[in-house]
């Protein structure tokens, strides 16, 4: 899978990308992650297409919080977040996946 870096987010690299229907990753994001994933949903969309945006590892953290108490609740409203969110959001052209423990996100063409 091809790597970019921040800085290519706002070059002819993404764009060039996006129209080839490539996957890639964005790496060095240095606290970024916020602006190049703004970035990534607007130049997606700028193309006419639609995208997905979550967090990776979300959906299994919030399955296994549905044991007991308020950590059940907050697990059971976290999921259904998710389902509604993945309804909206439904038959993407590409999911944008946030790894912020490894501080980098995986762009996947899904059509």
């Amino acid at each position: 899978m091809k790597k970019i870096t921040y800085e290519e987010l706002n070059t002819e690299a993404l764009t060039s990308l996006l129209r080839n229907k490539e996957s890639f990753e964005v790496v060095g994001l240095s606290g970024r992650m916020g602006s190049a994933v703004t970035t990534l949903e607007n130049k997606i969309e700028s193309a006419g297409m639609k995208c997905r945006i979550y967090t990776f590892g979300r959906i299994a953290a919030a399955g296994g919080s549905f044991f007991g108490g308020i950590t059940g609740v907050v697990g059971l409203a976290s999921a259904v977040g998710i389902a509604a969110h993945n309804l909206a959001t439904f038959n993407p052209d590409y999911e944008i996946a946030k790894y912020p423990i490894d501080n980098r996100i995986v762009v996947k063409y899904k059509k």
